[in-house]
């Protein structure tokens, strides 16, 4: 595991440097296993990187779960940032509670007021955010670089896992027995709302139970997503 432990030693030299560099970071956890890794590193090392999690209002119990699971590891709350109530009940009672079905246009707008609004309050203040992608995740993800100019949001994002493997997380999970999502025993490699996530089968893509009903190319939330494009405009060399 020669080059996982390089890989290693590159994440954590980025996130001090984030620590360090730009402060005050924050770093956006969906709670899975990626986002474990990055949990595991930043408060192990005690590096200067806050984290938070959207809670969207419709997230697994085993998701909710990890919450506790983290506080009694790492005597460590999560931040957690939720919807605007109001922009929620307009949705359901205008659409319905399950109308993100229906298109997807109504899928992206409840991530829009569930996930992208909480977000950018989470952000507002930041110079730099941290999450857990990896280019290996799905087919809008594969140019995915460590870190990035955010114009949308004004300030630096880093994907510090954009080049490990799904091997290379489980690696970590179990060497240094991190906590994780009960979910992945289940067969959920990614996980995000309840009702917008399946289990996948053997040979699927990892991202195929993130909104199944739709096609690849939209399989995005909006948190990674401005005016229809990918917020990957331009690689920080």
């Amino acid at each position: 595991m020669s080059d996982f432990s390089s890989r290693l030693a590159d994440t954590l030299e980025t996130l001090r440097r984030i620590g360090s560099e730009f402060s005050p970071a924050v770093f956006a956890s969906s709670l899975a296993a990626e986002d474990m890794v990055l949990t595991d590193l930043i408060l192990r090392n005690k590096i200067a990187i806050g984290i938070f999690s959207l809670e969207t209002g419709r997230l697994h119990k085993e998701t909710l779960g990890m919450l506790d699971r983290i506080k009694e590891t790492y005597d460590t709350e999560i931040t957690l940032f939720k919807p605007e109530a109001a922009a929620v009940e307009n949705y359901i009672a205008q659409n319905g509670l399950n109308a993100f079905y229906d298109s997807v246009e109504m899928r992206k707008e409840c991530c829009r007021i569930r996930k992208v609004e909480p977000l950018n309050r989470a952000l507002a203040g930041k110079k730099a955010w941290v999450t857990g992608q990896r280019r290996a995740q799905s087919a809008t993800r594969t140019e995915l670089a460590v870190q990035e100019d955010d114009a949308a949001h004004g300030m630096q994002k880093f994907n510090p896992l954009a080049d490990w493997s799904e091997e290379d997380v489980w690696h970590y999970i179990r060497s240094n027995n991190v906590p994780y999502n009960p979910l992945h025993d289940k067969g959920y490699p990614s996980i995000g709302c309840e009702p917008c996530t399946r289990a996948i089968q053997p040979g699927e893509d990892v991202r195929a139970g993130r909104w199944w009903w739709e096609n690849p190319e939209s399989k995005e939330c909006g948190l990674h997503v401005v005016d229809g494009k990918l917020v990957r405009i331009k690689q920080v060399v």
